[in-house]
């Protein structure tokens, strides 16, 4: 099968480019400790026995930026979650006047990503870097979970970042036309919602996955920034 040709350009993500100077960690949010991340370290590694295999699945950035060394990856598929922009996100890839959005996975349907096998030495560390990544208000917006995966070569259990309906940044359910407009629109210091949608979509298919979703979302995003 040929390769799709996505409606959302280079050309297109390049336009929602500025220049937008970091705000910083808020002053008025709660921040996870040391003491914080130890505990839940304790209570994820209680789940996972030294003798299993580390997994983690990529279903967003991670796929394209996973910033851990890992020896394998393998297409993977949870069933039960889908992803979402569902993470309002007033730092990174939005600022507090205009927020952008960010995936996670939510409760329901079924999420195609990649499930990446860490290398066997220093596990404990490459967790704390992952949740140091991935968490740090309080209460947290990501519970991490160990999720059954079906790949081609059988099942798997990864470690991914589920959404926290009770965290700091979850934004709620959104219309289709909030999602879009945010994603067009919006642009933080780490760069734009639409360089974000368009680097995902982007390596999924490199990786022959297709979310339907994330498909239709980048067409109407390209057609939100070619009108304006």
């Amino acid at each position: 099968m040929p390769a799709r040709t996505m409606s959302l350009t280079e050309e297109l993500v390049a336009r929602c480019y500025r220049l937008v100077e970091d705000s910083g960690p808020d002053p008025d949010a709660q921040h996870l400790s040391d003491s914080d991340y130890e505990i839940m370290l304790d209570a994820f590694e209680a789940e996972l026995p030294a003798t299993e295999p580390l997994w983690l699945l990529g279903y967003g950035s991670l796929i394209w930026k996973p910033e851990i060394e890992h020896v394998e990856e393998r297409v993977a598929m949870a069933r039960g979650w889908h992803r979402s922009f569902c993470m309002k996100m007033t730092r990174w890839r939005g600022t507090k006047q205009s927020p952008g959005l960010m995936m996670a996975l939510d409760r329901g349907g079924q999420c195609k990503g990649v499930a990446f096998r860490l290398n066997g030495g220093e596990r404990r560390q490459a967790l704390d870097k992952l949740f140091r990544r991935e968490m740090t208000l309080k209460p947290t917006s990501y519970h991490p979970r160990l999720l059954q995966l079906a790949t081609d070569k059988g099942p798997l259990r990864a470690l991914a970042f589920v959404i926290n309906r009770k965290g700091t940044t979850y934004a709620g359910p959104l219309s289709e036309e909030e999602v879009v407009e945010r994603l067009a629109t919006s642009c933080g210091h780490w760069g734009s919602g639409a360089d974000y949608l368009y680097n995902t979509v982007k390596n999924l298919e490199a990786r022959g996955i297709h979310d339907a979703h994330l498909w239709r979302l980048q067409q109407l995003v390209a057609e939100r920034i070619a009108g304006s």
